[in-house]
């Protein structure tokens, strides 16, 4: 089974930025559309960004405009540049394949938005 590592997060101010990458452990960005998704405490897991093996790239209102996800299939990894983050952006951020996961859940990166 593919693995997913996910890292990159950490403690950011409001207005800051960080950049998430996610390593597959096998080529599966070139098979599958990707997604970011994330889940805060107490809520459920929400795609926030997906982007599919040809490129075009979807994203969820909360996140338009600030957050850019792309891709290095020769890398087998794939990126979530956030930006102008909020206290709201705050969850730990994992990849899988999307709109569904079909793969199993890495431990995923904690995302902090604090002053």
């Amino acid at each position: 089974q593919v693995q997913l590592v996910e890292s990159g997060g950490g403690l950011v101010q409001p207005g800051g930025s960080l950049r998430l990458s996610c390593v597959a452990s096998g080529s599966v960005f070139s098979i599958y559309n990707m997604g970011w998704y994330r889940q805060a405490p107490g809520k459920q897991r929400d795609l926030v960004a997906h982007i599919t093996s040809g490129g075009n790239t979807n994203y969820a209102d909360a996140v338009k405009g600030r957050f850019t996800i792309s891709g290095n299939n020769a890398k087998n990894t794939v990126y979530l540049q956030m930006n102008s983050l909020k206290p709201e952006d705050a969850a730990v951020y994992y990849c899988n394949t999307a709109p569904g996961p079909k793969l199993n859940w890495g431990q995923g990166t904690q995302v902090t938005v604090s002053s």
